[in-house]
């Protein structure tokens, strides 16, 4: 795995519209965590993960930023849509021409970056182990990244291979 943004550098700044229109700057999120989440809405990983998440969300309240980002070049607006108001998601940005999964090399849905409060990628990879092979987790990185960032600690693991479903990719042809 060889990823664009090496961690600990500066995350790529971006701006995304979401579902309802409202414009997102990661810019705007300077001292807070965030955590993008490249997603689908036919994804299964993404469904079991979107509960998982939405659990720690609670405790999280306004120390982590949670972006669900639709990248699939396959997905309508209207369908992600429906799908983020029936899994109860709060924050669905639209990455329609996949400017920002590109930025970010974002290879499966899902596939998580934890931005730092300073701006920095502190985590790239997996929510947890889980595989095709391996059904339960025996570790879940993602909410054991937040952890660290939030009590200004350096994560343990800070990168690991993303799981999940292909993203979808726009292809063009030349002509």
């Amino acid at each position: 795995m060889d990823p664009i943004i090496s961690i600990g550098r500066q995350a790529p700044q971006f701006q995304l519209r979401d579902i309802k229109g409202d414009s997102y700057s990661l810019k705007d999120q300077q001292g807070n965590i965030v955590a993008l989440n490249f997603w689908s809405a036919e994804c299964n990983w993404c469904e079991r993960i979107d509960q998982e998440l939405l659990a720690y969300m609670e405790s999280w309240k306004e120390k982590v930023q949670i972006w669900w980002i639709a990248s699939n070049a396959n997905e309508t607006s209207e369908w992600i849509h429906q799908v983020a108001i029936e899994r109860n998601l709060s924050t669905v940005l639209m990455d329609a021409d996949q400017h920002v999964a590109n930025l970010y090399n974002a290879q499966t849905t899902p596939h998580f970056f934890i931005v730092d409060q300073q701006g920095r990628l502190a985590y790239q990879g997996a929510w947890d182990d889980v595989t095709f092979r391996q059904r339960t987790a025996t570790q879940v990185y993602v909410p054991k990244v937040i952890e660290s960032l939030h009590n200004n600690q350096t994560p343990e693991i800070t990168q690991t291979p993303p799981y999940g479903c292909a993203l979808v990719r726009q292809y063009k042809e030349n002509g």
